[in-house]
């Protein structure tokens, strides 16, 4: 049977004072799950953080820089909405990192997924919403730039807007960039992507998954990518402190499955990333984002 690739790294796991709204330790806890479940028998695949010179192909270099060196000004710091520590700046080039090296990964196997990652949020020259870089758009460019794929399919099911991702490759033709996200929800500005599918307030399994139905398989046919990123949020959940959709966990499981399904019945590589869920029950949080592993590991196993 054909292992899973899972991209792990420890320091997924960064700092932040007891009662903040991002569960930093639902990295950690679904590491445990995903180890307690038997997806990673020889382990994770474990980055380096990314290099300077991958980060600039997608971020200002005043902006890296600012990062790297934790010389933000406060502002910017507080539209982030962490202190860039030490640590939180390791995590954020772990994480970008950990997207870059599943890419490859799925390049070579198919199929491979990062237990972090999403931060669809950041642009060019400023970070937001708990995202510093934007990791799936470094990888995606990089990857353009070194000609491993010619054209590159964004999938984003976070149930908040890919705005940055958005703006980042507005005049990007080798990257498309499909958004579904709840409509009535942050950030209040939501610049176009080149297909955007605003979700209502309120809406169940039903409606949500006819509305992947109705764009995800054509659309795979129309854009006919190299590979495809998929954000692989959870905040869609009905539980979700963020989320303002109403989707069950077994709505999740099948989202997964449909996703991952329409991609590799096509022959394109896919590469999941985490993307966003929030709530005070850690291990519900982390069991959810497992779903897309688990979804991943039973395609293989066929």
């Amino acid at each position: 049977m054909r292992l899973l690739p899972i991209v792990h790294h420890p320091d997924y796991t960064a700092d932040t004072p007891d009662g903040h709204r991002f569960p930093m330790q639902k990295f950690a806890r679904l590491a445990e799950i995903l180890r307690d479940d038997g997806l990673v028998p020889h382990g994770f695949v474990t980055p380096e953080p990314i290099a300077r010179e991958d980060l600039i192909g997608t971020h200002t270099p005043a902006y890296v820089d600012a990062v790297l060196g934790r010389t933000l000004d406060p502002a910017a710091v507080r539209r982030i909405g962490f202190s860039l520590t030490e640590r939180v700046v390791l995590r954020a080039q772990l994480a970008t990192a950990g997207t870059l090296l599943a890419a490859r990964l799925a390049l070579q196997e198919g199929l491979a997924c990062n237990s972090a990652g999403g931060s669809h949020h950041a642009r060019a020259d400023q970070g937001a919403g708990f995202c510093v870089f934007n990791d799936v758009a470094v990888a995606a460019s990089v990857l353009l730039a070194e000609g491993l794929v010619q054209q590159i399919l964004v999938v984003d099911l976070d149930v908040h807007h890919g705005d940055g991702t958005a703006l980042i490759f507005h005049d990007e033709p080798r990257v498309f960039a499909l958004s579904m996200h709840c409509d009535d929800n942050w950030p209040l500005e939501k610049p176009p992507s080149d297909l955007d599918v605003a979700i209502p307030k309120g809406t169940g399994d039903a409606g949500y998954l006819a509305a992947l139905d109705d764009c995800l398989p054509a659309l795979l046919d129309q854009v006919r990518p190299d590979l495809v990123f998929y954000i692989a949020g959870v905040d869609p959940h009905q539980d979700d402190r963020l989320g303002k959709l109403a989707l069950t966990d077994q709505g999740l499981m099948t989202r997964e499955r449909r996703v991952i399904e329409a991609v590799r019945r096509r022959g394109i590589p896919l590469v999941t990333v985490l993307g966003g869920g929030y709530g005070h029950d850690v291990s519900a949080v982390a069991r959810r984002h497992s779903f897309v592993f688990h979804a991943a590991a039973d395609f293989l196993a066929g």
